[in-house]
C-alpha cells in the first residue's frame, strides 16, 4: 500500500463569513488547496457529501492517495440544495460523528469542513494528517477526543455492512 499523503481540497462556495470559515483557514495555512468552481474538482477524487449513497471506508484510501479528498464548503442553511446537485468526483458520506466546533458542539452530522476532512483522513488511515489539519483550531483536539472511539472503530471496518454495525454501536 502506498503511503502518499492524499491531496486535500476545499471547494469554496463562499456562502459563509470568511472569518469563521474553516475551509478558508485551511487554505490560508496551506493545509488544503482551494477550488472556486465545481469544474475544478478532480474527476475521481473522493468528495465528502452527507447525502451520498456510499459511505467512506478505509478501503477508499488508494483513491484518496491518487486523486485526493474534497470538502464542499457551503452554508448549512443551503447544504440541502448544494448536495442535491450532481457534484463532480466520487461522493462519499462520512460515518456518524459528533461536531466538536463551538457552533454545533456535540450535534451529530453537523461537522465543519475541517472536521469532515480530518474525520475522512482518520478513517482512511491518515491519523497524523487529521491531527495536523485540526491543530490550527482551538477546538480541534476536542473534536478528536469527542470522536476517538468511533473513529478508531471506523478505521478497522472492511465493508459497508461492518461500517453500519460500527455506527450503530455509537449512535
Amino acid at each position: 500500500m502506498s503511503s502518499a499523503k492524499p491531496k486535500v481540497y476545499v471547494l469554496l462556495l463562499r456562502q459563509d463569513d470568511p472569518k469563521k470559515c474553516t475551509s478558508v483557514k485551511l487554505a490560508k495555512f496551506r493545509l488544503a488547496t482551494p477550488l472556486y468552481r465545481m469544474g475544478r474538482v478532480p474527476r475521481r477524487s473522493l468528495v465528502l457529501n452527507p447525502v451520498a449513497p456510499r459511505i467512506l471506508l478505509p478501503g477508499d484510501r488508494p483513491l484518496a492517495e491518487e486523486y485526493g479528498l474534497v470538502a464542499v464548503d457551503c452554508s448549512w442553511e443551503r447544504a440541502q440544495e448544494v448536495f442535491a446537485r450532481r457534484l463532480p468526483g466520487l461522493g462519499r458520506r462520512l460515518p456518524a460523528l459528533l461536531a466538536g466546533n463551538p457552533v454545533n458542539y456535540a450535534k451529530p452530522h453537523k461537522l465543519s469542513s475541517a472536521e469532515a476532512l480530518a474525520a475522512a483522513l482518520y478513517v482512511i488511515g491518515f491519523r497524523q494528517r487529521a491531527v495536523e489539519l485540526l491543530s490550527i483550531f482551538k477546538w480541534g483536539e476536542g473534536f478528536l477526543a469527542l470522536n476517538r472511539e468511533p473513529l478508531e472503530s471506523y478505521m478497522s471496518v472492511k465493508d459497508e455492512d461492518e461500517m453500519i454495525v460500527a455506527e450503530g454501536q455509537f449512535f
